[in-house]
């Protein structure tokens, strides 16, 4: 069996550090492994159309937004295939299909659905297209017969009831769709990255997010609003490692080239942590370290960025071939599906001759 990969993201705004050590750096790895053959990142702009039925230029908007900062982190094209959810029919059609294998108290019990759904303020007036986000997204991941799904441990119910929905089709209508598994980050830091506030994981609708287009100013100014200890009010005082959001940064984005370069009177984070949990390391001088050294990540990103922008009918083309290749083989499920529900009736030549021997019969 094949070894396949389906991941993506909704375009509702730019990209930013969570999307980077959530997923997207793990995929530019994946991808340049060579130990997958055949790897799907999809923009899922149908799905984000679901909590923004009523502003679809702000999807339509970041579509673009989004292909441009996967190029610009090292997504390769000859390497993954980059698609549009809207723009693969079958996908709508496998959805159909998956919806009666589930209730809904089912997908009403899905934690990750009852957080969004809270979060969204939805309460009592969810819209059903959001509530069967996870049937939508089992059409995506079996519609490309994909073995792994790289995800975060927000995500482990939707993948659990993904695995659900492809049981219960392959017990009624035979061994027909792939039982995909989750690929959690090596890296348990990088699970959930929070915000700069430290009370929720990075969000766009929070706005606590440090964009992976950002300017150095930009970055600094969120830097500098970081949440670190507030008992650690003079630069004697003993400061609190745990929960100390920069700190938390420092785990997931230095190494001790970066001591070297830019904090050179210490050699390591350990180090570092040991220095201010005693006590005589001000905020202000950490902050900066990590200034340096997301500015040295983003930097390149950015550029790249500006670089992909001046050339659109490239990043265009590119979105339009994935989105042909990602119909194919959505079709070649679909076609699948439908034969073993039976319901390819023109597609199949014994439909015909099989209600012709039962009426002649009757």
């Amino acid at each position: 069996m094949k070894k396949i990969i389906l991941t993506g993201d909704r375009p509702t705004g730019r990209l930013h550090l969570g999307h980077y050590v959530g997923s997207l750096k793990n995929r530019v790895k994946l991808q340049n492994s060579g130990d997958y053959d055949e790897i799907y990142l999809m923009i899922a702009d149908a799905q984000a159309l679901t909590d923004n039925f009523l502003n679809p230029q702000k999807v339509k908007d970041n579509v673009l937004e989004v292909a441009l900062l996967y190029l610009a982190c090292g997504i390769d094209p000859q390497k993954t295939t980059i698609f549009i959810q809207s723009q693969v029919p079958a996908l709508t059609e496998l959805t159909f299909y998956y919806m009666n294998l589930v209730s809904v108290s089912r997908l009403l019990r899905n934690p990750t659905v009852k957080n969004e759904i809270k979060l969204r303020g939805f309460e009592e007036s969810v819209p059903s297209g959001f509530l069967n986000y996870p049937v939508s997204q089992t059409a995506d991941i079996t519609a490309f017969d994909a073995t792994t799904v790289p995800v975060g441990d927000d995500q482990l119910p939707m993948l659990e009831q993904a695995r659900e929905i492809v049981h219960s089709f392959n017990h009624i209508y035979g061994d027909t769709l792939v039982t995909p598994k989750e690929l959690l980050p090596e890296d348990e830091k990088a699970h959930r990255l929070p915000g700069i506030d430290g009370k929720a994981k990075m969000s766009k609708s929070l706005n606590n997010c440090i964009y992976l287009d950002a300017t150095n100013e930009e970055i600094k100014e969120k830097v500098m609003q970081m949440y670190t200890d507030p008992n650690h009010i003079k630069v004697s005082d003993p400061g609190k490692v745990e929960g100390n959001v920069v700190f938390t940064y420092l785990d997931v984005f230095c190494n001790d080239e970066h001591f070297q370069k830019y904090l050179p009177d210490y050699k390591n984070l350990d180090e570092l942590k040991e220095h201010y949990s005693k006590g005589g390391l001000g905020d202000v001088t950490i902050k900066k370290f990590l200034i340096n050294i997301l500015i040295e990540i983003i930097t390149p990103i950015r550029c790249k960025k500006q670089e992909l922008m001046q050339n659109l009918d490239a990043v265009y083309d590119i979105l339009k071939e994935g989105s042909k290749k990602a119909n194919i083989k959505a079709n070649e499920t679909l076609k699948r599906v439908k034969h073993n529900m039976q319901i390819d009736y023109f597609d199949n030549p014994e439909f015909l001759e099989e209600m012709k021997e039962k009426f002649t019969n009757k």
